[in-house]
């Protein structure tokens, strides 16, 4: 089970690599050359179905050095807040969604949960606090079963969002469309008739 774990936690790591060497513009050649890496290890981390060998410390080391990044802001920080950097533009704490909530004035024990957990609400984006302001409140949500009922979940959508990203960059595109186009019309709501 951990090397399933592993194996899926290098393939989100693959993507997201992949997708900010898109975002600089770059080819592989050139991300190979900058990054002091064998072209074959760059052919395999961008383009990688997730079945590419586990990614070593070294080689995360070096891809984040030439994306201009320490290794724990790669490995854990969402790709949406990375991609401004990609452009030279510096982190924001306005990117952050802790400032959004604290600024936002959510309530007392979302703010004392996020304090509690200073890694985990690092984490959360704009968006995401967006969403927990409209559980949190009295009466809402988060109010009833906690924060941490509401930021695993958030933490949920986004690795799901991942985990879907990153097959979406590979060849099983063609099984993942159908499937998520199935499920799409299930939560649409009915047509009425004329």
């Amino acid at each position: 089970m951990d090397a399933l774990k592993t194996t899926s936690r290098d393939a989100e790591l693959a993507a997201k690599i992949a997708r900010l060497v898109e975002e600089r513009g770059w080819n592989q050649e050139d991300f190979a050359r900058i990054a002091d890496l064998n072209r074959h290890t760059v052919r395999e981390i961008l383009k990688s179905n997730g079945e590419g060998r586990r990614l070593r410390n070294a080689t995360i080391s070096q891809c984040a050095a030439a994306l201009g990044l320490q290794v724990n802001e790669l490995r854990n920080m969402p790709l949406e807040r990375l991609l401004p950097r990609m452009h030279g533009k510096p982190p924001t704490e306005d990117l952050g969604g802790v400032k959004k909530l604290t600024e936002a004035g959510a309530s007392k024990e979302l703010i004392d949960w996020l304090q509690s957990h200073p890694e985990r609400a690092a984490q959360v984006t704009a968006e995401e606090a967006d969403d927990l302001l409209t559980q949190d409140g009295p009466g809402k949500g988060i109010a009833q079963l906690g924060p941490e009922h509401f930021i695993e979940l958030v933490e949920r959508r986004r690795r799901i969002l991942r985990r879907v990203h990153a097959i979406a960059t590979t060849g099983y595109i063609d099984l993942l469309e159908p499937l998520v186009n199935l499920m799409f019309e299930k939560l649409q709501p009915p047509v009425k008739g004329p």
